[in-house]
């Protein structure tokens, strides 16, 4: 959170107990400001995982389109996909989240998630094109990721310790569905 956000929530605390009750005490204010840093790093938890429901969701629909062929710009399980197009289809058909369209675009959308804390649901980022990140797919668990690879590739289950994709891997994220963060800077 930053440190202006951080002001206006002291700042209400204040002057809702110094307006709302003449005068407030330090135990009130004291009170009230512990209750709002839980709530702060409660909300501030980007290792929260999404719901199993979501989870087992997003890998159903996803696996559901393995042998889909690879298109360049293909957002259609009917004429093909390509990695960015994938993840857009599994996000709004299982969540209503609407992706941004590109795999770099993406990486900026819900908490960042380290190697380390990766669970089901959460999408994976590469760069495979020189660029800081140029390909996008969703790990689905056992060290495991579904994405569209490549031209003359179908989507399919791949390994983050296969040798290309472990070198080639950059970041995670996590979208939550009713996550508010997904709306404030």
């Amino acid at each position: 959170m930053t440190d202006f956000k951080k002001l206006c929530y002291w700042l209400a605390a204040a002057c809702c107990l110094f307006i709302g009750h003449g005068s407030a005490r330090a135990d009130d204010l004291d009170s009230f400001i512990q209750r709002q840093q839980s709530a702060i790093s409660t909300s501030n938890n980007d290792n929260r995982a999404i719901s199993q429901r979501e989870a087992d969701d997003l890998i159903m629909n996803a696996m559901s389109l393995i042998g889909v062929g690879y298109r360049w710009g293909g957002t259609s399980p009917v004429t093909g996909m390509d990695c960015s197009g994938f993840m857009q289809y599994i996000f709004r058909k299982s969540m209503s989240i609407n992706l941004p369209r590109t795999s770099a675009e993406m990486a900026t959308v819900g908490t960042q998630v380290s190697r380390s804390a990766l669970q089901p649901g959460d999408m994976v980022f590469f760069n495979t094109a020189g660029r800081s990140i140029s390909h996008v797919g969703m790990y689905i668990g056992d060290n495991r990721f579904i994405h569209a690879p490549r031209k003359g590739k179908s989507i399919e289950i791949t390994s983050l310790s296969n040798k290309y994709w472990n070198s080639k891997y950059i970041t995670a994220r996590r979208v939550k569905k009713h996550d508010a963060s997904r709306f404030i800077d």
